[in-house]
Parts: structure tokens; C-alpha cells; sequence
């Protein structure tokens, strides 16, 4: 594997028993042959979480996979992916939530387009899974007018050098579209594969929200825009995008 591109993921978990199997096979599943380290940051989890994981060990070895395994409480889910990027070692790190997966082909897809491009950040196509089991395809698109529309957090890996100037503020659910935006307005190289590279369970953390909390979460997405140099006219976008997560989550 010498010369090869390293590759880090990241999973962030508590008490994710229900879901984490599908995500660690999604990892033993890639089809990428260089390096791969996985971190995995457990917040504490009381549920078997970690005795699932545990039980991988020798899966992960057998593969080839460098895995650790870290497990102590955290402020939140954006803490404790910043504690993850700290121990990576990759070149490129991508961040997988336990209850998403990554297709087969994801790492060796991602891997050759940065061998061709060098981009400093890429994301791809994503399988949406609606709690009803009906999927559709979020296709992924880069252009001037930035909605988090086109992006697909899940798909996306970034350059190590590039975490070291940018990392999640902490703030909010919308800090990973923060880090997006910011990034985006830099001359970083950002590139688009129209290739389905992860599928992603509705219904989870970002998803699963009461509808009296609605306003709020416009209110913080708003801001994102905001705090990026984006237009007022974007609390348009801000109320459209939460309204219709919410509707797909609850009928889809």
C-alpha cells in the first residue's frame, strides 16, 4: 500500500446500538485497497453501543483497517467529530454518522478523483432513506448561488491541511454546513462526483425534530447564511429547507 493515498473516516456515536452495525459494514465493505483508519468517538454510550463495536476488532484487523476506538462524554455531536479530526492521520478525512453508510465503492471513488483534482474538499450524490423505506437520490451540485441544497455532508471529505484552519464552531445542527460555507468562500478546490456515495437514514439527529422547534432551526440556519456574507433574501431558502425536511421525515 506504499504510496497510496491514507484515508481517515470519522464516526461520532451514543447509544447508536439500534444502527452502528450497518455503518461499521459499510467500512468493511469499501473496496479501496490503500490505507484506511477509522476513528470512532463514542460520547458514552450505556446501550451496547460499544460491546457491538468491540466485536469488530478482529474484522477491522483482518481487513486491514487501522481502527480506534475512543469512548468518553463530549459536549455534542460537532465536539466530538473536532476530537476525531484531532486523531486522524489521513490525508483525506470523511465523516460517516452511525446510522448512515457509505456504498462499497465510495473511498476508491473519492480517492481517484483526488489523484486526478487535489481538490482541498469534494461531496457527492447521496441515497436518501425515508422512514417509510421509499428512497430518492439528492443529487450533488456546485455553483455560485450556495444552498446547502446541493451538498451533501455525509459524501463530503476534506483535506487534512484544510482542518487546520477550518473546524465546526460548536454553535448549532447547522455547523457542518457552516464549515461548508466558509470553506466555499475561501479559494479552496472544491469538486462534484455525481456518483451515489453514501446513503442516509431520515429520521436521525438532523432530521428527527418536533415541529415546535421549527422556528428555531430556521433561525439558526439563517444565520449561517449570514455569518458567511450571504443575503437577507436567504430566510426564503432557510423556511423552504426546513419545512420540507420536516414533511419528508414525518409522511415519506
Amino acid at each position: 500500500m506504499s504510496g497510496k493515498v491514507s484515508v481517515s473516516v470519522i464516526t461520532v456515536c451514543m447509544n447508536a446500538a439500534k444502527t452502528i452495525k450497518r455503518t461499521l459494514e459499510s467500512m468493511l465493505a469499501q473496496t479501496y485497497d490503500g490505507p484506511i483508519e477509522y476513528i470512532i468517538k463514542d460520547g458514552g454510550s450505556t446501550d451496547g453501543t460499544l460491546d457491538i463495536i468491540n466485536s469488530y476488532e478482529k474484522r477491522f484487523a483482518d481487513r486491514g483497517v487501522e481502527c480506534l476506538v475512543v469512548s468518553s462524554p463530549d459536549k455534542g455531536i460537532y465536539y466530538a467529530m473536532n476530537e476525531g479530526i484531532d486523531l486522524t492521520h489521513g490525508e483525506l478525512i470523511g465523516i460517516i454518522n452511525a446510522d448512515d453508510m457509505y456504498e462499497p465503492k465510495c473511498l476508491e471513488t473519492v480517492v481517484k478523483r483526488y489523484e486526478e483534482t487535489r481538490f482541498d474538499l469534494c461531496f457527492g450524490d447521496i441515497r436518501m432513506i425515508m422512514p417509510s423505506g421509499n428512497t430518492f437520490v439528492k443529487k450533488a451540485r456546485y455553483r455560485k448561488y450556495t444552498t446547502s441544497r446541493d451538498w451533501n455532508h455525509p459524501t463530503q471529505f476534506v483535506r487534512r491541511e484544510i482542518y487546520d484552519t477550518y473546524r465546526f464552531r460548536c454553535l448549532n445542527i447547522s455547523d457542518d454546513m457552516d464549515l461548508y460555507f466558509a470553506v466555499k468562500k475561501s479559494d479552496a478546490r472544491i469538486e462534484v462526483i455525481n456518483e451515489v456515495l453514501a446513503d442516509f437514514t431520515m429520521g436521525g439527529v438532523s432530521t428527527s425534530i418536533p415541529i415546535r422547534e421549527i422556528p428555531e432551526r430556521i433561525e439558526r440556519r439563517y444565520m449561517v447564511y449570514r455569518r458567511n456574507g450571504y443575503s437577507r433574501g436567504y430566510i426564503f431558502e432557510c423556511v423552504a429547507f426546513e419545512l420540507i425536511k420536516y414533511l419528508g421525515a414525518k409522511f415519506g
